[in-house]
């Protein structure tokens, strides 16, 4: 990112390594190549190296990019007078102080710049002070801080002091011979090796001038004046972190503004508003997901699908550069399927609504995504079927079954009945049929669901109650499908298979009263009773476990038990689930 390639650069830069910190600008630049800062950077990284025709070209695109900023024109200067352009480095210096007339750097910069203009028609000063040109413009400050020796003094106000006195007068070089810190910053400056012996004052020579006093006198006349507060180093200057942070804040905090602004639009269904704010808000800032998810929900209001799609991809891309909150994320993902739901028109439409629901749950399991899932899929689900309805085709479908069914395919017959229901859902004549072929096949359960099916579907077709109460005999639940035959007989009284039928279960019925059954089908009643909820129910049933007590040990009890309908129906349950026996 941007930002960690700058912060490299930014530390390079502060130790001295000014090849690495171009590198790491250069780098930032390809990644957010309208950051006027991350020029303005690498302009300071190309001038502490002398190479000023390439700070220069970064200080013009630092301008460019924020005419404004007074930082751009202390660049600007810099290349300028690095070039030897003088009139050109006063110009970008003036302007820089029409935007901030108190910016110090800039004020250097113009002295700077203006002595040395001066100074291409009076050479003989430069005779004069034969050492003034090591202490002029800022190639001094950069040199003191690209070598390693003489960077830590930076941090000392006093040594910045001595050295500010002689870069403005570098006949003050006299007054701090005896420091041994300037000495070593001359030698940096002139490129050569001073050595000082043990106990050995530095024998240096004198610079002085025709209108110079004499050192001691200048020397007195310097210990008299009080000391003065140390003034801000000059350039190089350092990267500006903090008035870039400051920029940033108020930045985020204005993008905020426009934000919630953009909020109460919204609440007004004011939706042209709303994305004018939070189109703002994204300009001042770019690492909040927050503004183009408010912008995709307005635009998901207004029915600008695509618009709103756009910005929920936007969002997720941007958030997972951020490492942004993966509920962020999960909501962009959200809202974006809620878009594409918008749009779809057939079945095949919800295949990515619903993969686009999965992804935002596999961010973060919110029950709005999961409840918009289950919409998504069941509606892909009814348009299906919709799209594969055919009555036609279906009934077609339920012949070829009938025909197998006759020839005993039953695996075949049930193939054809199950594409008839898929043509045609709702037809209760084929789910009757596929019940009798899963009858046939001793599929009791999936019969039985059939035969409800299609009572459900037509209460009035008897032939669901035939079905379903054989599935019920053939299971043994003799009372349940006496129930079923009685139900069907509602419907049609005179219906012979309901008719037969009720005579199959009162036989079975009775047959299990008197005791009539091996012991291995009297056991295999029970057990299949004893997992029957209605069963369980009547067992757990304090009155009617008393009632059991009484048939067996209070005769005159269990007398009165019989004249109560609702427990005899349930003792003739347990009597034909085996459980109870009447001797």
């Amino acid at each position: 990112m941007a930002d960690e390639a700058k912060a490299k650069g930014n530390a390079a830069f502060s130790s001295g390594d000014f090849a690495t910190a171009i590198r790491h600008f250069s780098e930032a630049i390809d990644l957010s190549p309208n950051n006027h800062v991350l020029y303005s950077n690498r302009s300071a990284a190309y001038a502490s190296l002398q190479k000023y025709s390439d700070a220069l070209t970064d200080a013009k695109k630092t301008v460019e990019l924020k005419p404004d900023w007074s930082k751009g024109y202390s660049r600007l200067g810099a290349a300028h007078l690095g070039l030897s352009q003088f009139d050109d480095a006063v110009s970008a210096y003036k302007k820089g102080l029409e935007i901030d007339p108190n910016n110090e750097p800039l004020k250097s910069g113009l002295a700077d710049a203006k002595k040395a203009s001066a100074a291409r028609f009076s050479r003989g000063s430069a005779l004069a002070n034969p050492f003034g040109d090591a202490f002029s413009g800022p190639e001094m400050w950069a040199k003191l801080t690209a070598d390693p020796g003489t960077r830590v003094y930076l941090q000392q106000p006093d040594f910045v002091k001595m050295m500010q006195d002689i870069q403005k007068d570098p006949n003050n070089l006299n007054l701090y011979l005896k420091d041994q810190r300037v000495m070593q910053a001359f030698g940096v400056l002139l490129n050569v090796k001073i050595n000082k012996g043990p106990g050995d004052d530095v024998d240096m020579p004198d610079i002085s001038s025709p209108s110079s006093s004499s050192s001691s006198e200048r020397k007195r006349a310097a210990e008299a004046e009080p000391p003065k507060q140390p003034e801000p180093e000059p350039e190089p200057e350092p990267m500006e972190l903090a008035d870039e942070e400051k920029e940033k804040k108020h930045r985020k905090a204005e993008a905020q503004k426009e934000k919630e602004a953009g909020n109460a639009a919204y609440k007004k269904k004011d939706f042209d508003t709303a994305i004018q704010h939070y189109s703002k808000a994204l300009e001042l800032d770019d690492e909040d997901v927050s503004f183009l998810t408010n912008r995709a929900a307005v635009y998901l209001e207004m029915g600008k699908y695509e618009d709103c799609i756009k910005d929920c991809d936007k969002a997720v891309e941007r958030g997972r550069e951020l490492r942004s909150d993966y509920k962020m994320i999960a909501r962009a993902l959200t809202r974006k399927g809620t878009a594409m739901g918008k749009t779809a028109k057939c079945s095949k439409d919800y295949e990515p609504v619903i993969e686009t629901y999965q992804k935002a749950l596999t961010e973060h399991r919110n029950p709005d995504t999961l409840k918009k899932l289950n919409e998504a899929e069941k509606a892909k689900k009814e348009l299906e079927q919709q799209e594969y309805y055919d009555p036609e085709l279906a009934d077609k479908e339920r012949e070829k079954g009938n025909d197998y069914f006759k020839q005993q395919k039953y695996p075949e017959a049930i193939k054809h009945y199950t594409e008839s229901l898929k043509r045609n859902p709702k037809d209760p004549k084929a789910y009757s049929n596929r019940a009798a072929c899963y009858t046939k096949l001793g599929a009791m359960p999936e019969g039985l669901k059939d035969a409800e099916k299609c009572i459900e579907l037509d209460p009035t077709f008897t032939k669901g109650y035939t079905r379903k109460g054989a599935v019920q005999f053939f299971m043994k639940e003799y009372e349940k499908a006496l129930e079923t035959y009685r139900e069907g007989l509602k419907h049609d009284p005179n219906n012979q298979e309901l008719l037969d039928g009720i005579g199959r279960c009162v036989q079975q019925i009775n047959r299990t009263s008197r005791g009539d059954v091996t012991p291995e089908e009297l056991k295999e009643r029970q057990a299949k009773a004893m997992s029957d909820p209605e069963i369980q129910n009547i067992l757990q049933d304090p009155v009617m476990r008393q009632v059991l007590v009484d048939f067996q040990e209070n005769p005159k009890a269990a007398q009165e038990h019989t004249k109560n309908p609702g427990v005899m129906d349930k003792i003739q349950k347990l009597i034909s689930a085996g459980i109870v026996q009447m001797k």
